[in-house]
Order: structure tokens, then sequence, then C-alpha cells
């Protein structure tokens, strides 16, 4: 499986240079940050879903929610200085802060941005609004590796390089909380990262952690990132330790855990063809001391990837329209390697197929339907989801 997905990328990236549709990297934060001629900007976006397991013999309710509702401004205090904040109603109850930052551009290669910020790692943490995505629900990978959305307290340097088709972006940050003030362990091979997230709520710091991705768009139709999430995690027991006490120095330490996370991502559009691939690998330090202390099960390594391919049956119309079908190819492991002595479980390893339809009325707007397929390695069956939903973003 994996030298067929290294096939695939390498046939992707070989067969782009002849494409010829631009895919510059764009999202809601970004266009606010591009329009001129008025201070106050205003953007959002939204997201309803229905979900349903199919399940034989069996009768199962069917899963509605307004998944989210994304409120964002952008304010001009001049041609170079910007705020940018998105407001998020996640399941109608739950209110969050999504991004918060000050961004100042001294020249195009050249900006500065602190605040609450996405951690620029894959594609849809970054590029998250649901009519940029193929699908009812956000990929997996996306979704479990990469814990979107992921976004933390920091500051940093980003910068476009237009003439060589390049866009960086460094940050320091603060990283996961692995143990909280509620004495328990955050992380394991059942939700990965996604536990220990801070997103900015009385977040607290014990060590930065370094946040870096590299784009490229110089080829019409084609963008590649590279990206890489480098630190540790940080723990509620050092606060207020005294700095003598060796035992309480050794229990907090075994509540840490380093991270390096490495990502490639690739997308691809010519003439209403459109393909995108993931792949993100992360290998975890002092899991072995974590697990015992927290009695959890935090794999050593993770793995997930996926290739996905649509195209706009409309494209050769003369209708304003799209309707793009696509079909996806998923894996994750949260357990790809575990500890010397640990149990690996196989049921964190999981294929997934997603076959579907997404009907584009107007710019901005999208209605979605999917069927998913989903397979553990523990399971002798793929159990099937049927999905539908809209989209909006303006």
């Amino acid at each position: 499986m994996y030298r067929l997905l290294y096939s695939l990328l390498l046939c992707f990236t070989a067969i782009s240079i002849f494409g010829q549709q631009d895919n510059s990297p764009q999202n809601l934060a970004s266009a606010l940050l591009a329009k001129t001629g008025q201070k106050l900007n205003i953007g959002g976006y939204a997201q309803v879903d229905m979900t349903n397991q199919l399940q034989a013999g069996k009768r199962s309710n069917t899963s509605l929610d307004v998944s989210r509702m994304v409120v964002s401004l952008g304010y001009r205090f001049t041609d170079k200085t910007q705020f940018i904040t998105e407001v998020e109603f996640e399941h109608v109850k739950e209110l969050y802060v999504e991004q918060a930052f000050l961004h100042h551009t001294f020249f195009d290669a050249l900006s500065f941005r602190g605040g609450l910020m996405l951690i620029p790692m894959g594609i849809i943490n970054e590029y998250h609004e649901p009519t940029t995505f193929n699908g009812v629900l956000r990929p997996m990978v996306d979704n479990l590796i990469v814990p979107t959305t992921w976004r933390e307290i920091g500051a940093g340097f980003t910068g476009r390089l237009q003439e060589i088709g390049l866009k960086y972006q460094i940050y320091l940050v603060n990283g996961f909380s692995s143990f909280g003030s509620d004495l328990k362990g955050t992380l394991n091979g059942s939700g990965y990262l996604r536990n220990g997230r801070q997103r900015g709520a009385k977040s607290f710091l014990s060590a930065p952690n370094l946040s870096a991705k590299v784009d490229y768009f110089g080829v019409r139709g084609l963008k590649l990132g590279l990206a890489g999430y480098f630190g540790d995690t940080q723990s509620s027991l050092f606060n207020n330790l005294d700095r003598s006490d060796e035992a309480g120095i050794a229990r907090a330490d075994s509540t840490i855990v380093g991270i390096n996370m490495l990502g490639l991502d690739a997308r691809y559009g010519w003439k209403g063809f459109q393909a995108r691939a993931q792949i993100i690998y992360a290998k975890q330090s002092n899991s072995a001391a974590y697990n015992d202390y927290t009695n959890s099960d935090l794999g050593a390594s993770v793995l997930g990837f996926y290739y996905e391919e649509s195209y706009n049956l409309l494209k050769l119309t003369s209708s304003s329209h799209q309707l793009n079908v696509f079909c996806r190819f998923e894996h994750y492991d949260t357990h790809f390697s575990v500890d010397a002595g640990a149990v690996r479980q196989e049921k964190y390893r999981v294929n997934e197929y997603v076959f579907g339809l997404g009907w584009k009325p107007a710019e901005g707007a999208v209605f979605k339907i999917d069927a998913r397929l989903r397979k553990a390695k523990t399971e002798s069956s793929y159990t099937p989801y049927l999905n539908a939903g809209i989209g909006v973003w303006f």
C-alpha cells in the first residue's frame, strides 16, 4: 500500500507541470487580509450535516447537526496593519474563538503575525471552509492525526515570494496540554492529540513549540506543501514546582511527550479535474513513561494518508454551476508503532473509502451527499455511512 501511495504521488507531481489552472492558496482569513477599500470587512462560513450509520438488521437514528457557524471580522488599521478574528458556534451551543491575530506587513516577502493562529499542517486545518473540500465531513486524517481545527497562541513570520511561487510560515506557539489541571492525561490512541488542544482558552506554556510550513504554487494548477511541527507537550505538574523537588520534577517529566510531526500535501487542478494527496507522520518520545504514569495507550508513532480525485461533470457545458463527483481512499493508524512492552491495538488501524457528489449552484454555496465505508483492522467487513449536508462561505 505504501509503495502504491508513493507511486501515485510521483505520478501526481510529474503530470502537474501540464496544468493550466491557477490554484494558489486562499481561505477566509487570507481573503479578508486581501480586501482593500474599507476599514471593516465581514465574512463567514457555515456547515449543516446529516449522518447515518447503516447496520444490517438494525435501525439507527439519523444525526442532524449545525456543525459550525463562523463569523469573521477583519479590521484594517492601515494598509500594513490588520486584525483578523473568527468566532465560531459549534453544534449550536458551543462558542469558540477560532482565530484572533494581529498581522503587520513589512513587504510581500515578510510579515509579522501574533495571537491565536491556525497551525499550518496538512490541507484542511488551514483550508477548512466547507465549500473548499469534497465530502460532507472533513477527512479523518485531518480530523484525527491533524486535530483540525488546530490553533494555538503564538507569534512568528510569514511571507510570499510571488516571483518563484513560494509562501512560508514559521511560528513559536504553545504546545498541547498532555496533563491538565484535573490531573488526568489527555493523549491516547483513540483521540491521539485532539483532547490536548488548548485553543487559546486559558492556555499555559511549559516550553514553546515550533511550527513551520513552505508552500509552492509556482506551476499553474499545482500546490505543494511541506510542514513540520516540533516540540514538547505542556503539563500542569510544572506549575509552582520547586526547582529543588527532584521527585516532583521526575513526575512532571513523565507527563511530557515530545512530538515531531511532518506533513506533505499536494493539490492539482486541470479543466474540471481535481486531485489531492496528503501524508502525515508523527513520532512521539517519552510515550512509554507517559502511558505508565497516566494509564493511557498513546502510540510511539502515527501515520495517516489519503488520495482523492474529483471531476466537475458540468465543465463541458454552458452552466455556471458545478457538479463535482469524487472518490477518496484514506488510511490512518494511531498505533503505527508502540514502545517495547506495549501492545499494538489493531483497532486504531483504519481504512476508509468515500464516494460522493457536490453541487455548487453559486460560488460559495454547496449541497453535498456521500457514502462512507469504514473498516478497522480488527473488523471483518466495512461499515457503511450515508451523509448529506450544506455548506456556505462568504
